[in-house]
């Protein structure tokens, strides 16, 4: 049974949210020194090799493969995994870390829509204003490319950033509809996925990797640990002692830490516009997600 919050948990969300939040940064170093398939294929490989490895050390096994689940874990792999860490990799070698950090903030409020059509939870006025609110901040971010859409690059890659947000949105609802499986399973199986469908591509486009130097390899094999495999445990962890509604905490620090790592670590600049769409955004996520903070908050 969920449980009250602990300091335990508190900790595990704020660091949660870190990890995610750093994650575009740590993407822009390995980009430094590798391709974008290379990077999204070693990402999508550490990632699988070290659950793999802990589901075997704890005890856990794959589960019977029937051909629904088989089909679920194949449609959340490629949209959970292969495809936007393949969108995200390619787009930040154009746009700086925060923008993508910055998309990614608009995947609670693409869910509500696609939950309300192919899932069982329906869109209410509240929801609607709060989506309104949050798609207008999204415009914001992404406004000035698509006016210069099949003017360069950079417009292109801010349209992947956003796809890959959108993919994450779809890959919730497919989560929801998987038939019953461990969740450190289903991220072991769904990366493996992504895994075997990005190497091939890997080997044909950009080669075997090599060392390329200390900072990009140190940031390639980081991703693969960090982001994916580590986090995913804490995810678990928390969702199991504090719940899922305590975990969408995460959604709130992620864009503010993606900025503020582009800026500090990275001296990215920040242009206005990325201030005014995050309080658009997280403005329009809390009001989505009005009840489900209050419910948390009365849980103290």
């Amino acid at each position: 049974m969920v449980q009250q919050p602990t300091k335990q948990d508190w900790s595990g969300v704020f660091t949660l949210g870190l990890i995610w939040g750093g994650t575009f940064m740590v993407v822009a170093m390995a980009l430094e020194g590798y391709g974008p398939v290379t990077v999204a294929t070693s990402r999508t490989t550490l990632g699988a090799v070290m659950l793999l490895i802990l589901m075997r050390l704890t005890g856990r096994r794959i589960p019977a493969l029937t051909p629904p689940l088989i089909s679920s874990i194949f449609s959340i792999g490629i949209l959970s995994t292969a495809v936007p860490f393949l969108l995200l990799s390619w787009g930040q070698q154009y746009v700086p870390s925060a923008f993508a950090g910055l998309s990614m903030a608009a995947i609670p409020l693409m869910v509500l829509p696609l939950a309300h059509f192919f899932s069982d939870e329906p869109m209410n006025l509240r929801r609607l204003i709060g989506v309104c609110l949050g798609f207008s901040g999204a415009l914001v971010l992404i406004g000035p490319g698509l006016a210069q859409l099949g003017q360069g690059t950079q417009p292109l890659a801010q349209l992947a950033c956003v796809t890959a947000a959108l993919c994450y949105a779809c890959t919730s609802i497919l989560t929801r509809r998987c038939p019953p499986i461990d969740p450190m399973a289903l991220a072991a199986l769904t990366l493996l996925v992504g895994a075997v469908l990005l190497i091939p591509v890997m080997l044909l486009t950009e080669g075997l990797p090599t060392w390329q130097g200390t900072r990009p390899s140190v940031a390639l094999i980081v991703l693969g640990l960090v982001p994916t495999a580590f986090a995913n445990l804490l995810r678990v962890s928390i969702t199991r002692s504090a719940g899922s509604v305590f975990l969408t905490l995460v959604n709130y620090q992620v864009p503010i830490w993606s900025m503020v790592f582009g800026s500090l670590v990275l001296s990215e600049a920040l242009p206005l516009r990325f201030y005014i769409a995050l309080a658009m955004i997280l403005t329009g996520l809390a009001i989505s997600q009005w009840f489900t903070l209050q419910k948390m908050l009365l849980r103290r």
